[in-house]
């Protein structure tokens, strides 16, 4: 994966950090590391402000951590369009998604309090439309035959929105001597069970995940509509499918619809 360019010295020294920065694995390689700082580009000012405005204060417990903001010199939390945080010890593990799953549902009860942010209203990525796309809010969207089946088994919902991590799976990183960490957060306004249900379906995918992974959160209401959702949310977000990528999708999709 190439890397975007790193952040220069204005920016380092906006965050209070002076290390050369050095690039790290995963977020979709923007993020970089400076000292104890992870810094990366803020997409989006009113998220970024609304994230670190939450997580500078949330209570962490018994069943996750997070990575707390870090303020820039005119207690700010974005300059010249990046956004840092302090880093948190621990590794991603994808092959571990009902521990996964569970940090999320803890983070996912902590959080569930806030009201829904105006910023989701207009924010317009692949992603977010994908997930439009998933609940029948748009019907922008590419015309896989994949995506076919999955549409049409949708129906209504009744599980509760909320404020929700939408791509938990490399996103959790685990210690041995403290609870997982929650991390980079791109939030979503929809039940916390679909975002249990993306889990379950990256995991799957991509991870070579028992099946019986879904039989074990098959409690979670509306579960199979919401693993509908998932895979519609994952798919979409592609402009094309290859014929690999397309195979693992299919594996899922036969396994969800039965």
């Amino acid at each position: 994966m190439s890397h975007s360019p790193a952040p220069p010295a204005s920016v380092l020294t906006a965050f209070g950090t002076a290390g050369r920065p050095a690039p790290l694995p995963g977020g979709q390689g923007w993020a970089w590391r400076s000292d104890a700082v992870v810094l990366k580009p803020a997409a989006m000012g009113p998220e970024t402000s609304w994230r670190a405005g939450v997580l500078c204060h949330l209570p962490e417990t018994a069943g996750f951590r997070v990575a707390r903001p870090v303020a820039a010199a005119d207690g700010s939390w974005c300059a010249g369009g990046w956004e840092a945080w302090r880093m948190v010890g621990g590794t991603a593990d994808p092959r571990r998604p009902d521990e996964v799953i569970r940090a999320g549902e803890a983070f996912h009860a902590a959080v569930a309090h806030l009201p829904r942010p105006r910023f989701l209203g207009v924010r317009d990525n692949a992603w977010s439309r994908a997930d439009r796309l998933a609940w029948g809010e748009s019907e922008e969207g590419p015309d896989f035959p994949l995506l076919r089946p999955l549409l049409a088994a949708r129906r209504p919902v009744a599980a509760p929105a909320q404020i929700v991590h939408g791509d938990l799976l490399g996103n959790v990183l685990f210690a041995t001597d403290a609870p997982p960490a929650i991390i980079d957060w791109p939030p979503y306004w929809r039940p916390a069970s679909w975002a249990s249900a993306v889990v379950a379906v990256d995991a799957l995918c991509w991870w070579d995940a028992d099946p019986a992974l879904l039989e074990r959160w098959s409690h979670l209401p509306d579960w199979t509509q919401l693993l509908v959702r998932a895979l519609v949310f994952r798919i979409a977000t592609h402009a094309t499918l290859d014929a690999a990528q397309e195979s693992e999708y299919r594996k899922v999709v036969d396994l969800v619809l039965g």
